[in-house]
């Protein structure tokens, strides 16, 4: 059964990703991440923010719609399980086209795999 995506909802979700997570800007949007601290092995988490930095409402709607569909389309293939993503938009979300969307966050969940997966083999060798 392949991993489903959850959406995360709660604010302490996002600080705690925001916080003790890895990142990674791209032109198009900021991917941030953490290894996840709920029990379901099988799921990631993902979250959606659109500042008021980017613009009026439907500019951050549409940004964080757009966000959604290519996460659709990457996360399967490259989410890692048990991991909570944050993906935020920046300013050219809205305009930019929708293949370079999905590559940008192709490339920004692969770095960010190879990010956590390093942080994992680190910790996994301090004594206890």
């Amino acid at each position: 059964m392949p991993a489903k995506s959850v959406i995360l909802k709660k604010r302490k979700d996002f600080l705690r990703v925001a916080q003790g997570g890895v990142h990674v800007v791209t032109n198009t949007l900021i991917l941030q991440a953490a290894l996840s601290v709920s029990e379901n092995i099988e799921n990631w988490r993902v979250g959606f923010t659109a500042t008021k930095k980017i613009g009026k409402a439907y500019i951050r709607n549409r940004s964080k719609r757009r966000l959604r569909a290519a996460m659709r389309e990457v996360f399967p293939l490259e989410a890692m399980p048990r991991t909570d993503y944050v993906l935020i938009s920046r300013f050219n979300t809205f305009c930019c086209p929708y293949k370079n969307l999905l590559k940008d966050l192709r490339t920004a969940v692969k770095k960010i795999n190879n990010q956590l997966k390093k942080t994992d083999e680190n910790t996994a060798d301090l004594p206890d």
